[in-house]
C-alpha cells in the first residue's frame, strides 16, 4: 500500500502512531503497509518544518522506535507497579 491510497483518517492515525515514543515503525509497517522511509516522508509533507525536526531528533537512535534495538520482538511494555 502506498500513501496514496490511504485515508485521511489513517494518514492520522500512522502520524499520531509515529509521535507515540513507545510505537515502533514496524508496527506501523505492519497494520498499513507503509515502509520507515514513508512514514518519515509523510511526515515531511504533512508537519511543519519546525515540528518536523523535533519530531526526527525524538525518533533517531531511539531504541523504543526500532525494533531491531529493543531487546525483545513486540509486546507491551509494563512497568512494575502495574496491574494485569
Amino acid at each position: 500500500m502506498t500513501t496514496q491510497n490511504l485515508t485521511d483518517a489513517e494518514i492520522d492515525r500512522i502520524i499520531q502512531m509515529a509521535w507515540e515514543d513507545r510505537t515502533p515503525f514496524d508496527a506501523i509497517k505492519r497494520q498499513f503497509g507503509i515502509s520507515p522511509g514513508d512514514v518519515i516522508k509523510l511526515m515531511r509533507q504533512r508537519m511543519k518544518p519546525s515540528s518536523f525536526r523535533m519530531w526526527r531528533v525524538r525518533t533517531v537512535g531511539r531504541k523504543t522506535k526500532h525494533v531491531q534495538q529493543r531487546g525483545y520482538e513486540f509486546g507491551r511494555f509494563r512497568c512494575r507497579s502495574q496491574r494485569g
